[in-house]
């Protein structure tokens, strides 16, 4: 699974609501098919796993595949039926901050029906709404 060799903070605040629309990583740069995320929402690396692997299933190692995104930010739990108080709890998980706009996956040397095909198998073990897009009706 997808997380960070070191982290500057082993523990950070979560922040409030996701908000806009992504200014950067929103335009396909390595592959010809992406899928961009319509809405606002944190990805487990565990959901980012699990579609990398419809995909690569689905091409059976044909064609490449890019992950745009990267579980950086870690997701902390506190134990079943532990009172109130007594600290933070430990780090349990790590996500990726997802802004509409976003390219997740991006995919080359396959053809469009297969890609797209590949892409929607993708969106399912995802949390977040996305589109199959493609750098020819990009530009």
């Amino acid at each position: 699974m997808l997380m960070p060799k070191k982290v500057k903070h082993r523990k950070i605040r979560r922040g409030g609501e996701i908000r806009g629309v992504a200014q950067r990583g929103n335009e396909i740069s390595f592959g010809s098919f992406g899928l961009k995320s319509l809405e606002n929402n944190l990805v487990s690396a565990r959901q980012i796993e699990a579609a990398r692997r419809a995909m690569t299933r689905y091409i059976q190692r044909g064609g490449k595949i890019w992950i745009r995104i990267f579980p950086d930010k870690p997701m902390t739990k506190k134990g079943s039926e532990t009172p109130m108080g007594k600290g933070k709890g430990a780090v349990d998980h790590f996500v990726a901050v997802v802004k509409a706009g976003t390219i997740m996956f991006e995919m080359d040397g396959v053809k469009k029906e297969i890609a797209r095909e590949a892409m929607r198998l993708a969106a399912y073990k995802l949390n977040v709404k996305t589109k199959f897009v493609n750098k020819e009706e990009e530009v």
